[in-house]
């Protein structure tokens, strides 16, 4: 693997809300793999900010912690541990007194070959501010990047005034919206699948395809996150997530792997899909609530019950299937099942390429009818392709026809550790490489297409449907597709 790392230049990383979740779990265990892989060496800083009170050498601890927690004991090694340890320090900070701005000053080198990139592992309502502080304390720099983790917004119009204040300071050349998803092997596996490759492209259209399946699931409850009550499914996945996988199934070949060319051709799809408003949003959606049941045999609590006093009766939506329409040449007349949810079988995220029926067939004294081709591209866990095909079963006594697949696995086929998400984007913001990360048309587009469903659920006042914990979600979701002659795939759950 060392032999296909490509080196990054010197950075200065200032991670603003370093204490917090997200940084202790992802951000210094991604970091750690790719200064362990050797992509940097102690000539970066990684430099942490908040308002904690921490020194150096306290920083530098809950660093190790981190890594002894969260990185496989596999890829733990003191010595390297040590040298990375090393390049961290600690600023207190509270952005939004300015009394009690912290001086970056001693951290950050004016050297033009060392990039300085701000991470904003923090509140969105503090994404002004912070930008604010950077200027003017004078850490600011035209070739500096900024990177904003989600929720950007609640809906259309406080995602762009979240931009508003962020594009006073940066320029949108300089942010990195970041969605973790499109840093997932098997997600840019996608592109590789699609225009790597003559086999698929001339059937990836109406003609060839009966329809495309996504979904997104976890077994896991939301109960207990206050920011999900707020946010749902719809918002939390949907918006971002989901929609960026419905993208890069969808759309044109780009000119390019330049980041403009790719991403120019994702929002031409957000823009052709059909709008779900008024009596459409109770015909072509639905949104459900778990109750108590049990996953991999372990009793779980409802939604409901999981909930503080003060939010108890909450319709906040932990499930959501929608029937998506691309109004377009290639598209026209394909639909697109979406779904994820909170507490259903297990953890799996894939993408269902649906062939159509071959036009005719030969074989009418078979054993076993001819099945349309999957293509089935497994996210998580368990990454890899399927694709299903028809073979004749060996053997004498006649024609019997099987479905197989053809599996690509990719923790058989590829021995060493495939890189997590965070691994990849973090380091494509020093490459300043913007193609996985969120252009501000698209996700204003996305808000455009998804607040009219969010309305529609408001004006009909109607509770979700409720699901048993442990199953694939409420009836509706199952009469959504197969009042359409379909059915969810759920191969190998």
């Amino acid at each position: 693997m060392s032999s296909r790392i490509i080196p990054v230049q010197p950075f200065d990383y200032v991670v603003f809300g370093a204490t917090g979740d997200l940084t202790k779990r992802k951000l210094i265990p991604a970091l750690y793999h790719r200064f362990k892989d050797g992509q940097f060496d102690e000539q970066s800083r990684i430099i942490g900010v908040s308002r904690t009170k921490l020194t150096d050498a306290e920083f530098q601890k809950l660093a190790r912690d981190s890594i002894e927690t969260f990185v496989e004991k596999s890829y733990q090694d003191k010595k390297t541990i040590d040298r990375f340890i090393g390049a961290f320090s600690y600023v207190p900070n509270d952005v939004t007194d300015e009394a009690h701005w912290g001086d970056l000053s001693k951290n950050l080198r004016e050297d033009p070959k060392v990039v300085r990139a701000f991470y904003l592992a923090i509140a969105p309502d503090l994404f002004g501010p912070t930008c604010e502080y950077i200027l003017k304390k004078g850490y600011y720099r035209r070739d500096a990047r900024v990177v904003i983790e989600k929720p950007l917004g609640h809906d259309l119009a406080s995602s762009i005034e979240i931009n508003d204040e962020v594009s006073k300071i940066f320029k949108e050349d300089q942010v990195y919206r970041i969605d973790h998803y499109l840093g997932k092997e098997t997600v840019q596996n996608l592109l590789a699948l699609r225009f790597a490759n003559i086999l698929f492209e001339p059937i990836w259209n109406s003609a060839h395809i009966d329809h495309v399946q996504i979904t997104v699931a976890e077994s896991v409850g939301a109960g207990t996150r206050g920011y999900y009550d707020e946010s749902g499914a719809l918002r939390d996945m949907v918006q971002n997530h989901i929609i960026q996988l419905l993208c890069l199934v969808a759309m044109e070949p780009p000119a390019s792997d330049a980041a403009n060319a790719l991403r120019d051709e994702k929002l031409k799809v957000l823009r052709s899909l059909k709008p779900i408003d008024g009596a459409d949003v109770g015909r072509v959606t639905v949104r459900g609530q778990y109750r108590g049941g049990s996953v991999d045999g372990t009793a779980v609590a409802s939604y409901q019950d999981e909930l503080p006093e003060d939010k108890k009766g909450s319709r906040t939506e932990t499930f959501v299937a929608i029937k998506a329409e691309i109004e377009n040449w290639r598209w026209s007349g394909v639909p697109f099942y979406i779904r994820t949810g909170k507490r259903l079988v297990s953890r799996a995220s894939e993408i269902v390429i649906q062939f159509r029926n071959i036009p005719h067939s030969m074989f009418d004294h078979a054993q076993g009818a001819p099945k349309p081709n999957r293509l089935v591209i497994r996210i998580q866990p368990d990454e890899g392709v399927k694709l299903f095909l028809m073979i004749k079963d060996p053997g004498p006594g006649g024609m019997r026809l099987r479905e197989v697949p053809l599996n690509l696995s990719f923790a058989e086929t590829f021995a060493e550790r495939t890189p997590e998400a965070y691994e990849r984007l973090l380091l494509d913001v020093i490459r300043g490489q913007q193609t996985l990360f969120m252009r501000r048309d698209e996700l204003e587009a996305a808000w455009e297409w998804v607040d009219p469903i969010r309305n529609g659920w408001d004006l009909a006042n109607d509770a979700p449907q409720t699901y048993t914990a442990g199953t694939w979600g409420p009836t509706g979701a199952i009469a959504l597709i197969e009042r359409d002659g379909r059915t969810w795939h759920e191969d190998g759950h």
